[in-house]
C-alpha cells in the first residue's frame, strides 16, 4: 500500500507523462503548441459531463475525453498550421484561452465554480494508462511516421520534395497531441473529482511546454525526463531548506537552457548511453 503523499505525487507525475507526450507529438513534428491547458480541459470536462449526466462508465468518458480533445484538434489544426513561429504560438496560446472563457461563462459546465466529477480513478489506472502510453509513443517515434515526423522537424521543405505528406504528418500530430492531452485531463478529472476551469490556465500550458523544451523534441525519452523532472525535483528540493526550494529549481533550469539549449535528452546522448549500456552488459 502506496502513502497518500507517495500515491499523489505519482498521480500527478502519471497525468503530467501523459500531457507532456501530447505536446511532444506537436513539436516532434516542427510545432509549438502553447494551447495545452485548452486541450487537457476539452479532455476533463467531457469526460466531467459523461460522468455527471450521462451516468457512463470510466472507460467511456475517459474515451469521450480522447475524443473530444482529438477531434478539437483536427479540426483547428488546419487554420493553425497556416501559420508558423511565434503566430502559431500566439495561435495555440489564444485557443487555450478561447476555451478557458467558454468553461467559465457556461453554467452547464459548473462556471466558475467548477464541476464535480462522481466516478474516481484509482491511482493503478493512471499508472496502467501512462505505461501504456509511453510504450505507444516510443514504437509511433520508431516507426516510419516517426521517422517522418522528424523529418518534417528538421526540415519541412526538403521533407516534401523528398515525397512526405507534410500537412498530413503535421496534423495527425496535432490530432494525436491533443487526444493524449485530452487523455491526461480525463484522468486527472475522474482521479482528483473535482475540475475547474481556473486549473486550465496559461501557467499550466507553459510548463507542459517547458517539459518538452527542456527534456528535448529529439528522442521520446525526452518528454519522460522533462515531466519528471518538473514533477519530482521540487518534491525532492522540499526535504531540504523549503525557503529556497524556487530559487534552486530556477537556477537548475536556468544551467539547463544555457548548457543544453537543444534539450537534455538528444538522440546523441541516447546513442552513447546506449552503447555504454551494452557495453557494460556484455561484461
Amino acid at each position: 500500500m502506496m502513502g497518500g503523499y507517495v500515491e499523489g505525487i505519482i498521480a500527478i507525475l502519471c497525468i503530467n507523462l501523459i500531457f507532456a507526450y501530447g505536446i511532444y507529438l506537436t513539436a516532434a513534428s516542427g510545432q509549438l503548441n502553447l494551447g495545452g491547458a485548452g486541450f487537457q480541459a476539452i479532455g476533463a470536462y467531457v469526460a466531467g459531463v459523461c460522468s455527471n449526466y450521462f451516468e457512463l462508465p470510466i472507460v467511456f468518458s475517459v474515451l469521450g475525453g480522447i475524443l473530444g480533445a482529438g477531434l478539437i484538434g483536427f479540426l483547428i489544426s488546419f487554420p493553425v498550421l497556416r501559420t508558423r513561429g511565434v503566430y502559431m504560438v500566439l495561435a495555440t496560446f489564444a485557443f487555450a484561452l478561447v476555451i478557458s472563457g467558454i468553461i467559465l461563462n457556461s453554467e452547464f459546465l459548473g462556471g466558475a465554480t467548477g464541476m464535480v466529477v462522481p466516478a474516481y480513478a484509482p491511482v493503478e489506472v493512471l499508472i496502467f494508462s501512462t505505461f501504456i502510453i509511453i510504450l505507444i509513443v516510443f514504437w509511433l517515434m520508431a516507426s516510419r511516421v516517426g521517422l517522418a515526423m522528424r523529418a518534417v522537424h528538421d526540415d519541412d521543405v526538403v521533407s516534401e520534395i523528398m515525397g512526405v505528406n507534410v500537412k498530413g504528418i503535421q496534423v495527425f500530430a496535432f490530432t494525436l497531441g491533443g487526444a493524449l492531452a485530452g487523455l491526461s485531463g480525463a484522468l486527472y478529472a475522474h482521479h482528483y473529482s473535482f475540475i475547474e476551469a481556473q486549473y486550465f490556465n496559461a501557467v499550466l500550458s507553459i510548463f507542459v511546454l517547458l517539459y518538452v523544451l527542456i527534456g528535448g523534441t529529439q528522442t521520446a525519452w525526452g518528454p519522460l525526463f522533462g515531466a519528471s523532472f518538473f514533477t519530482l525535483v521540487p518534491e525532492i528540493l522540499r526535504l531540504g531548506d523549503t525557503e529556497w526550494r524556487y530559487v534552486i529549481f530556477g537556477i537548475l533550469i536556468v544551467l539547463m537552457m544555457i548548457f543544453r539549449p537543444q534539450g537534455v535528452v538528444t538522440r546523441t546522448f541516447v546513442h552513447r548511453a546506449s552503447k555504454i549500456f551494452y557495453r557494460t552488459a556484455e561484461r
